[in-house]
């Protein structure tokens, strides 16, 4: 578990740095700019990615949680159907195997 939290961590800082990156990028172009209008700018682009990457892993790990307990419940179906089948074969040998016993010896 640590090992999952530490990659999404490491993750997390890569969006981090490309949502900076790309913040940085965006104003470049604006030289009109001051420095703290630039800095303000910079600050609200990365606020308004990360949230948006946040949002998409929301969605992503709502659905993740919703395939899971779908394939749970065909899982849980799926063995009480073996598990039934499998019961009814071997009642039905073991009333066949007697009766061809029965049959055989006489």
């Amino acid at each position: 578990m640590i090992g999952n939290e530490a990659e999404g961590y490491l993750l997390w800082q890569v969006r981090v740095a490309d949502a900076e990156q790309r913040a940085r990028e965006f104003v470049r172009v604006m030289d009109w700019l001051t420095t703290s209008q630039r800095a303000e700018i910079e600050q609200r682009y990365v606020s308004d990615s990360l949230q948006r990457a946040r949002n998409d892993l929301e969605r992503t790990r709502a659905r993740c949680l919703a395939l899971r307990d779908e394939y749970e419940d065909r899982y849980r179906g799926l063995r009480r159907r073996c598990v039934g089948l499998t019961l009814a074969v071997c009642a039905v040998l073991g009333m066949t195997v007697p009766a061809l016993r029965l049959l055989l010896s006489t």
